[in-house]
């Protein structure tokens, strides 16, 4: 499970900053950042360091140089999409607030919008913290899975009473289904455990919007 390889990571983060903190050495990690001590000794930088393996795995012992990132590749990729990703789900939880007929509807907007703002500013604060580029709403090339197109947004905009609501929850479970599939790479191939937590809160809290708002289309 996600939340295993997280703790595994971890324990193996840990493990080759104590090697390494003993061995006398820094990072010279691309992706490391804060102050860097002087060069390690020969000896230091040939210094074993345990690296905790992936669920089902052994550690393994690598030298200093083979230490793996505590966040890489898959961790930014997925920051960086989901902030845009959010961005259109707020815009059209404003719109539901405004033209859904259904109240129920109109809670879960809030709902949405509650959770998803937050994760927002989360995601651009880890981003921020290592030196990654936070992305704005209106790039032009975010075309990420599951965001409705400019004339889906068009027509949801103009839509009006119960022919919002439709197009409203048509629309939000497609986006939904579109982050859920953003999030899965995560549990196999991220690697920063904060990023893998959120991934599963993603996963967790749209699959369960989704049963709530097929359950809702399927009453109009």
């Amino acid at each position: 499970m996600a939340g295993g390889r997280s703790a595994v990571i971890t324990s193996g983060v840990v493990l080759a900053a104590t090697a390494l903190a003993l061995g006398g050495c820094g990072s010279d990690s691309p992706h490391a950042h804060g102050s860097h001590s002087a060069d390690p000794s020969p000896a230091a930088r040939s210094a074993p360091v345990v690296q905790g393996g992936a669920p089902g795995e052994s550690a393994q012992t690598v030298s200093p140089s083979a230490v793996t990132d505590p966040w890489n590749e898959t961790d930014a990729e997925f920051m960086t999409m989901m902030i845009p990703h959010h961005a259109q789900a707020l815009e059209m939880t404003r719109l539901a607030q405004k033209h859904a007929v259904d109240p129920e509807i109109v809670s879960l907007a809030e709902r949405i919008e509650s959770a998803q703002g937050p994760e927002i500013v989360a995601m651009s604060a880890w981003l921020d913290a290592r030196g990654q580029r936070v992305p704005r709403a209106s790039d032009p090339e975010h075309t990420m899975a599951g965001m409705l197109t400019p004339a889906q947004m068009r027509d949801l905009g103009e839509a009006r009473g119960k022919e919002f609501d439709r197009l409203f929850l048509t629309g939000m479970i497609q986006h939904h289904r579109g982050a859920l599939k953003m999030a899965e790479p995560m549990a196999a191939t991220g690697s920063d455990a904060r990023a893998i937590e959120m991934a599963l809160d993603v996963e967790t809290t749209q699959s369960v919007e989704i049963e709530i708002m097929e359950k809702m289309l399927a009453k109009l």
